[in-house]
Order: C-alpha cells, then sequence, then structure tokens
C-alpha cells in the first residue's frame, strides 16, 4: 500500500531565534504568517563573578541543531512534508561576543553577554581620551561608550585572555555577535562556513560606522580591534550561505536581523513613526524613523532598523533599551523562590491587584536607557509588615511597566509626536495581569498580536523575501494583517500619575551604590544577583519577617 501523501501547504520558511534565556526554531507559512511548528530549547547562563554573565556558543549551537532537528520531526508527524521548507533566517540575542578558532571551529572562551559588566573599568578608561567637543563615538555609531555593546567586550578578550591573544597574533581568530558564529558554523564551518553578520547586528558593535554602513577604521583603532577578524557585512535579506548538515541539509540562510530588529520587521512597523516593545529578558522599545538617523537628547540609542536586501534603502530607529524585565521574573524564581515557574507571578499579583505600596526597581545591571547609570543597584523599598510576596510579585511587573513608561516619554520627546498606543510582543506579553498594568501606567491602549512571536516572524519575512528565494511578498498590501488584543486603561491618569512619581523616587535612591571606593567595584566591575538577592532577603526578614515573605498568615 502506498504511504499517504504529506500535506501541501504551500513554501515555509523557518527562524531561528536565538536569545538570551532559549533557543527556538519555528515555521511559518509564507502565504499566511501561519505558525506551524516550533520548538524550544531552554539555555544555561555563567556567572563565574560578579557582574560577569557567561554562555557556551557550542551549547547555543547545539540547542539550534537539535530545535531545527525536534521542529523537523513535528512537521513529519503533521505530514508536512520539510521540502516544502525554502529558506532559513536567524534572529539573535544582540551585542553577545563570540571569538572562535577558523581552524578548529573551537570558541576560545565563552559567549561575553551582552548583560556581561565587566568591561566598566575599560568604559571609564576609554571616556577619558574622547575629546569633550569631539563624541566621535556616539556621532559615528548611535550609541553611548557602555559595557552593553561589543567592542568592549571584544577588548576585554584581547587583554586577558590568551588563547584568544595567540589565535589574533597567528591569524585564527574570528569575532562575531551570536548570528555570525551560528552562520558560520551552519553554513560549513572550517570546510568553508560564511563568516557575515548584518547591518542590525553590526550596529551595535561600536565598531560599525551607520552611515556609511562599513567597519569604521577609526573606531577599529580608538578600540585597538585588528579589522581583520571582522565579520563581512551584508543587509539583512538575502542569501549568505547554505545549511550543510542535518534536516535542512541544502536550505539557504537568507535573513538575518538582531532579535528587537527582527521584532520591528515581524510587528510590520516598516513606516516612519511605528513603534513596538518587546519583553523579553529585558525590555526594548524600538521606533522607527525612516531614512534619516535621529539623534536623541533623552538618552535613547540611535540604531539601524533593517536594510531588507542588498540594493533596498537602510531604515534607522531609535531605541530605549532597559536591561531587566523578564530577567526579574526568573530572579524571583530561581534566587529568591517566592514562585516555582515563570507563569506563577501572574498568579500571585492577581491575587492582590496591588503592590500595596511597595515598588522594585530591578537595576541588576545598573540603570541603561534613559538614565545609563552603572552605579545603581536594585533595591527593594515601601515595605510594611503587611507586605507579602504577592505584593513583590505585583511590584516586579509593576517595575517593567515603569521603565518602559520612562523610555516611551524619552522617545515622545524625540520624536515630537507621542505614540497613541503601544504594539508589544514577546513571551511577558502573555501575561494579561502585566499587560493591563502597562495600559494603565502608559495610560494610553496597549496592542498584543494573537501571534506573540513576532521576532521569529520578522526573522521568516527577512529570509523569504530574499532575492534568490522570494516566497514571502513586503509590500504593503500584501503583509498579513495581525489578528490583536487591546488592553485600554482602567484606572485615571491621576493614579498612574502618583504611581510613576513614587517609581521616580525609588529610582534616585537606586543611584550612587557603587563607587570607585566601593569594595565590589575594586574586585569586579559592579554586581550580579546574589549579593543584591542577600540584602533583599535580609532587608525583609529584619523589616517583615519570614513568615511575611513566604505569604503565611
Amino acid at each position: 500500500m502506498a504511504a499517504p501523501k504529506k500535506a501541501v501547504v504551500g513554501p515555509l520558511v523557518g527562524a531561528v531565534v536565538q536569545g538570551t534565556n532559549s533557543t527556538r526554531f519555528l515555521i511559518f507559512s509564507s502565504k499566511t504568517a501561519e505558525l506551524l511548528s516550533h520548538h524550544r530549547v531552554e539555555l544555561t547562563q555563567e556567572f563565574p563573578k560578579e557582574g560577569w554573565v557567561e554562555q557556551d556558543p557550542k551549547e547555543i549551537l547545539q540547542s539550534v541543531y537539535e530545535c531545527i532537528e525536534r521542529t523537523c520531526e513535528k512537521l513529519d508527524e503533521l505530514d508536512i512534508d520539510i521540502s516544502n521548507i525554502k529558506a532559513v533566517g536567524v534572529s539573535n540575542q544582540r551585542e553577545t561576543t563570540v571569538i572562535w578558532d577558523k581552524l578548529t571551529g573551537e570558541p576560545l572562551y565563552n559567549a561575553v553577554v551582552w548583560l556581561d559588566l565587566r568591561t566598566q573599568a575599560t568604559v571609564e578608561d576609554l571616556s577619558k581620551k574622547i575629546p569633550g567637543n569631539n563624541n566621535f563615538v556616539k556621532s559615528k555609531t548611535g550609541l553611548p561608550l557602555s559595557t552593553y555593546f561589543s567592542a568592549v567586550k571584544l577588548r576585554w578578550l584581547l587583554d586577558n585572555v590568551r588563547n584568544v591573544q595567540r589565535a589574533v597574533e597567528e591569524g585564527r581568530a574570528l569575532f562575531g555577535t551570536i548570528d555570525s558564529w551560528l552562520i558560520w558554523s551552519l553554513t560549513g564551518g572550517v570546510n568553508g562556513g560564511v563568516h557575515c553578520t548584518d547591518v542590525t547586528n553590526a550596529s551595535r558593535t561600536m565598531l560599525f560606522n551607520i552611515h556609511s554602513l562599513e567597519w569604521d577604521k577609526e573606531l577599529c583603532d580608538f578600540f585597538e580591534i585588528p579589522m581583520g577578524i571582522l565579520p563581512n557585512v551584508f543587509s539583512s535579506s538575502e542569501i549568505y550561505g547554505i545549511i550543510q548538515a542535518g534536516a535542512l541539509e541544502g536550505v539557504p540562510i537568507s535573513g538575518c536581523l538582531g532579535d528587537q530588529c527582527a521584532a520591528l520587521v515581524g510587528q510590520m512597523c516598516l513606516q516612519e513613526g511605528q513603534a513596538k516593545n518587546t519583553y523579553g529578558t529585558g525590555c526594548f522599545l524600538l521606533c522607527n524613523t525612516g531614512r534619516k538617523c535621529v539623534f536623541s537628547d533623552h538618552g535613547l540609542l540611535t540604531t539601524v532598523a533593517y536594510k531588507l536586501g542588498r540594493e533596498k534603502p537602510v531604515y534607522y530607529a531609535l531605541e530605549g533599551s532597559v536591561a531587566i524585565a523578564g530577567a526579574v521574573i526568573r530572579w524571583l524564581r530561581d534566587n529568591l523562590g517566592i514562585i516555582e515557574t515563570s507563569r506563577d507571578i501572574e498568579k500571585l499579583a492577581k491575587e492582590v491587584g496591588t503592590s500595596y505600596g511597595c515598588y522594585f526597581v530591578p537595576a541588576f545591571s545598573g540603570l541603561y536607557a534613559p538614565y545609563w547609570e552603572p552605579s545603581a543597584r536594585g533595591i527593594l523599598c515601601g515595605l510594611t509588615q503587611f507586605t507579602n510576596k504577592c505584593h513583590i510579585a505585583f511590584a516586579a511587573l509593576e517595575a517593567v511597566c515603569f521603565q518602559t513608561r520612562e523610555i516611551l516619554e524619552a522617545m515622545n520627546h524625540d520624536c515630537g509626536i507621542p505614540l497613541r498606543h503601544l504594539q508589544v510582543d514577546g513571551g511577558m506579553t502573555n501575561n494579561n495581569v502585566l499587560m493591563q498594568l502597562q495600559a494603565d501606567i502608559l495610560h494610553i491602549p496597549v496592542i498584543k498580536p494573537f501571534i506573540p512571536e513576532t521576532t521569529a516572524l520578522g526573522a521568516a519575512m527577512a529570509a523569504g523575501a530574499a532575492e534568490g528565494v522570494n516566497v514571502w511578498s513586503l509590500e504593503p498590501q500584501a503583509l498579513s494583517v495581525l489578528r490583536v488584543k487591546r488592553f485600554e486603561p482602567q484606572i485615571q491618569a491621576t493614579e498612574s500619575e502618583i504611581r510613576y512619581a513614587t517609581w521616580k523616587k525609588a529610582v534616585m535612591k537606586s543611584m550612587g551604590w557603587v563607587t570607585s571606593q566601593s569594595p565590589e567595584s575594586s574586585d569586579y566591575s559592579i554586581f550580579s544577583s546574589l549579593p543584591l538577592g542577600f540584602f533583599i532577603v535580609s532587608s525583609m526578614l529584619i523589616l517583615i519577617g519570614a513568615r511575611y515573605i513566604s505569604g503565611i498568615p
């Protein structure tokens, strides 16, 4: 008896979404944008010293292969032929820095994650070398000098890791952000792998001129980075190479975008003035500023949004970056044990519906936009004997919303036209309490697509639209309209203002905790969550007692 025919579903496009906490692979229909199958693998993070955050590049690569294989198996179970997959796009955590040996394919050190703060001293030293009347770094890159970006992480590796130094001297070293490492490995690695990145990821290194769209010699000289280790820079939508092994052997990789830029594309924010906010490990609000660079007077970054084709124009964005969003939920789970799973946070917050005057500033990695204040530490304040874990859970969600309001206000000032609503995406948007809180605190509607995986969708769109693939049209009339859910403000504007003003007081109190005289800053660049956890738990034990923290009446 003949085997049943596989279902014909038209051209499909895959998307690798490599994030800080997990890797995912998703398959979309290029005609309807329907998500057909996916698989997710959670990743480990290493914290070898205070403020240091690392990941194993080989674990990341293996997770990509595993996600691809398992997703293809699920498609087979659905009787969908994987030969329908015509292209793959890559989206990735940005700034995270990898350096590897091109002859062996082995990483020369762990990936230094975007949240890592070991380079604070490097940043301070470099800041002294920039003329006060000519900040050429910011004018060329759109970025402030910060531990956040790849150049200073790479500088640290070159200064401190002998394996890296030796490989550079011998011409064996290759540098890249996670996209470069994945594309090089998937397209053959030591056997002809393509060493490349796209303009969005390159623009986050602090070595890339966002006006000329090239690696900048003056910047490389300033950071003392040898240009020979840098990847070739391409657009966000073109064929980079062919997958050489596994279930998708022979399929082109033809889309590449940093995760926040992929979400901007996936949310269909392809017109000037459109904006989205992604709630992941951090929180990232991007506003499309069209073909012009808009420089911020309010602590936002100027970055490349996308370039959807070799001959297509480049589009820019203003970005507000919050270091800790979903990471605060993971911290409550892993460090304090207040919740067992990330989903529990919504249940706890819903039980009380208020923080009861408790405010949480999760400045575990200092404060990003609009402050750029590395001396800040996390604080929990406004505690009373009535405070319990439900109020702390609610305060953690409120903190994400307050931080979003801060960057939204900065963006409104820079753009001159206040946003009338906020489009949102990311894993945290499944939390309805959080989304309603966000609408209340912003006092504008929050609009969430029913497909939360807009980062993956954006990578798939770029891959499917690439010349030589041409299975996904990016013409406005051809784009699928995303079904959405709206959250309208449900509190008075005066209440929102009072809560926000109190939050701002808490933020001011979080600053200045780390100084050049503090013991830990002499040992390490800044802090991680462990001593903060000790500080908070100790404070709560003293103030409200262990039985209140655990929620026992």
